[in-house]
Formats: C-alpha cells, sequence, structure tokens
C-alpha cells in the first residue's frame, strides 16, 4: 500500500540531504503551461463567451451568465443546514481571532534629525480568490482566503469556483453560504485556468484584479505562472501533503487516521511519515490497510495517493535525523508526534504549519485551529510562507529628509553616485546646493 525509504546508516544526512530521494509527486506545471496559454488567451479575447464555453466543455453545463445572482448567494445560506452553518461561523470567528493579529501598523524611523522613513502597509486594491471545487467541495477555502483579505482591509475581493452542473451551473451551494456568511457579494462560476485567466483579463461582468490567491489543481497553478506579473500570486500551490514525524510514542491509529485524512483529497495528495521506529512503521501500515478499507473514497483518491511515489515511511537513525529530513522535505502540513513534541517542533525549519503532539491533527488546521490552510506545497515551504494578512498588504517607504539633513549627506551620495559611474545621480543632490558638495558634519 505504502512503500519505504531505509536512510538508517545514511552518513550524507550530515552534509545535507538530496531532496531527489524524498518522496514527491510527478508534476510538470511547465509542461501544462502550453494547455493554459490558449484558454487564457481566450479569455483575454473572448471574455465571458470563452468562459460559458469552457464551463460547458470542462464541467458539462452550459450556463447563461459567469456572475453569481445575488439571490442565489442568499438562498445558499438560508438552507444551508445548521450544524454547518454553526461550524462555519465558528472556523471564521477562530480564523479572525489569528488573522486580525497580524495586521501590521505604520512605522516611522528618525535616521537622522530631520530625516525619517517611513513604512506604511497599504493593502492590494483588488483580489480574486479561487476556491476549488472538483472532486471535493471547499467552503472553508472561502474562509481561509476571505478573512485574511479582509483583516488587511482590501476594498474589492472576488470569489470564483467552478460550476456545478448539479446545482444548474453555479457553484457548490455551501461555497455560497460562506460567501454569504463572510459578506461576500462578487462571486463566479469559473474554474480552473479559465478563472485566473477572468481575474487577470477581466471581462464584462469582473474587473480585472491585482492579487490572485488560492489553492486549486495543475491547471490552476500552470495559469498563475504564466499570468505571474500581470497579476501577482500567492503560490503555486499544488496537491496537498502532510509529513509526520513521530517516535515510539506515537499511537499508530492516529498516524494513520492524518495520513488517510490528506490523501482522500486527491490521487496526487501526498502522506509521508518520517521515524525512528520500525515497530511504529509496521503498526501504522497495518492500521493502514484496515483504515483505508473502511474508508469512503478509498478506491479512487485514497489508495492511488498512498501507493504513488509522492507517499512513503521513511525510516532515520533518530530524532535529529528525522527533522533534518522533514526540513529538507519543507511540508506543506507537518505533524510532530514524539516524546517532547513542543521541543521538537520548535527546532523545525521548513514547513507550512507545524502541529504539534497528539491532539493538534491537520484536519483541525483545514477547519477549525484558527491557522490557515492555503499553504505552500511541493517543497516551495523551504522560501514561502502560507496566506495570511501579510500577503495582501504592501509595504511602501515614504522618505522624508529637511535640508540640513539631506546637506548632511550629500557627500556620502556623491562618492557613491561616481563610485557606480552614475554621475548624474550625485548631480541630482549638488543641484540642490549651488553645486557645491556639502561635507557634512
Amino acid at each position: 500500500m505504502i512503500s519505504r525509504i531505509d536512510l538508517r546508516g545514511d552518513a550524507t544526512l550530515d552534509g545535507g540531504i538530496d531532496r531527489d530521494l524524498l518522496p514527491r509527486a510527478e508534476l510538470d506545471v511547465e509542461a501544462a503551461l502550453e494547455k493554459v496559454r490558449p484558454i487564457c488567451d481566450d479569455v483575454h479575447h473572448r471574455g465571458t463567451a470563452a468562459l460559458i464555453d469552457y464551463a460547458e466543455r470542462f464541467d458539462g453545463v452550459r450556463i447563461e451568465r459567469v456572475r453569481v445572482p445575488a439571490e442565489a448567494i442568499a438562498r445558499a445560506l438560508e438552507e444551508l443546514d445548521p450544524a454547518v452553518r454553526a461550524a462555519l461561523e465558528e472556523s471564521i470567528r477562530r480564523a479572525r481571532l489569528v488573522h486580525r493579529a497580524q495586521r501590521r501598523t505604520d512605522k516611522t524611523v528618525t535616521v537622522v534629525p530631520g530625516g525619517t522613513v517611513t513604512e506604511r502597509w497599504v493593502p492590494v486594491d483588488r483580489v480574486g480568490l479561487y476556491v476549488p471545487g472538483g472532486r471535493a467541495v471547499y467552503p472553508s477555502s472561502v474562509v481561509m482566503n476571505v478573512v485574511p483579505a479582509q483583516e488587511a482591509g482590501v476594498p474589492s475581493l472576488a470569489v470564483s469556483s467552478p460550476p456545478q452542473k448539479e446545482f444548474g451551473g453555479l457553484p457548490h451551494p455551501t461555497i455560497l453560504a460562506a460567501c454569504a456568511l463572510l459578506g461576500v457579494e462578487e462571486v463566479y462560476a469559473a474554474g480552473g485556468a479559465q478563472a485566473v485567466a477572468m481575474f487577470a483579463y477581466g471581462t464584462d461582468e469582473c474587473r480585472p484584479v491585482r492579487l490572485v490567491t488560492g489553492p486549486g489543481n495543475i491547471w490552476v497553478a500552470a495559469a498563475k505562472r504564466l499570468l505571474k506579473g500581470r497579476i501577482g500570486i500567492d503560490a503555486e500551490a499544488g496537491p496537498t501533503e502532510i509529513a509526520i514525524l513521530a517516535d515510539a510514542t506515537a499511537d499508530p491509529v492516529h498516524v494513520a487516521a492524518d495520513m488517510i485524512s490528506q490523501a482522500e483529497h486527491d490521487p496526487l495528495a501526498a502522506a509521508v511519515l518520517v521515524t525512528d521506529s520500525p515497530e511504529l512503521a509496521d503498526a501504522t501500515e497495518a492500521e493502514l490497510k484496515a483504515q483505508v478499507a473502511l474508508a469512503k473514497h478509498a478506491e479512487e483518491r485514497i489508495t492511488p495517493a498512498l501507493a504513488g511515489r509522492q507517499s512513503a515511511i521513511v525510516l532515520v537513525d533518530d530524532i535529529d535525523a528525522g527533522l533534518k529530513v522533514v526540513d529538507a522535505y519543507g511540508a506543506e502540513h507537518l505533524e510532530i508526534q514524539t516524546a517532547g513534541a513542543e521541543a521538537v517542533a520548535a527546532r523545525v525549519r521548513n514547513a507550512g504549519a507545524v502541529f504539534v503532539g497528539p491532539y493538534a491533527p491537520v484536519s483541525l488546521g483545514d477547519y477549525c485551529a484558527g491557522s490557515n490552510h492555503v499553504l505552500p506545497t511541493g517543497g516551495c515551504a523551504c522560501h514561502s510562507s502560507g496566506l495570511s494578512v501579510q500577503s495582501f498588504l504592501r509595504g511602501i517607504h515614504v522618505v522624508h529628509y529637511t535640508r540640513d539633513a539631506l546637506a548632511e549627506v550629500t557627500h556620502h551620495v556623491v562618492n557613491l553616485a561616481e563610485a557606480e559611474d552614475l554621475p548624474a545621480h550625485g548631480a541630482a543632490l549638488k543641484a540642490r546646493f549651488g553645486w557645491k558638495v556639502p561635507q557634512g558634519k
């Protein structure tokens, strides 16, 4: 069901780990670029008409308009299961608590008397938030995209999710209900690369945006790469992944259940256990077989995900070696199920989010921990962060110098400008002082 990689006794762990030795899905975003390019170009030139055609081609439903009517959003909330509504409201409440605390304040630094630099934090003017809707329904992704954008103060935001044949070409009603709970009025029935192109170029129904965020499949990732520059993006988020660093104290029932929880997203989802305990490895593998047999999505998602090259049980000599492996892997979600889990978690450097101890499973973070579940995948956690309020803010430096403050530093600017053979830079300061260079104090 799942492969094993034995790194015990591997001296190369001390000098750095070859990431190619670690399990990872084989995704070729570059190859997907050539398939999404004509789609994006078509949306650029034909706008709404192209989106309607692609809804029929890819989603199997002919829609009349792409923007979701306000009454459909309101109706979805009215008809929402009260238990699901309560869960969404609690998810929103907890997410707001965490993300509100991330808001940065403007900071002014006095460099010299009369010379200041202020860093202002300004929200992006307009953002497009993508919510997947293929194999599963993700109202939680509405929460994770919208809450940080709202807490950042973004004045204009739009949500897009694929049209569903079952619901007359509208996005799933639970997604619409989540939008209603968050006060989002601008929602579009568009999915895949065409949705990203809609946000980037705009149509007669949708004004173009400055930034696109949200997870998606390889076609969404490819469209983001293609259109990056015209729009900002959060990341090229790929299939979900979980890594678990565990020792003999971990419960194999918990470990297996958590691996399965992420494997049920997609056949390309990754589930990786890193352990120094062969006994835990054996017990977890036995639990995987037992639990998968009872799982709803075993055949079409879970089994292919666990059997794929992206999933494995990795054996190491000790937890120190395990930390090196998980840091090299850079998991989207990393669980620490070891003795002294808090101390071990504090040593982790590369992960989208870290879940500490037996009672902080990834599923908690997917819905109600208060953290964000839009996280870097494919090893990008080694250099990138998950979605947050900061994702929707831009830092602008505001420089103010008096005449005396400029005079004090002019000779340094002139000297550096001449060292770089850019004399006009220095001349711009000289012109303010009758072409005589103040010598400073």
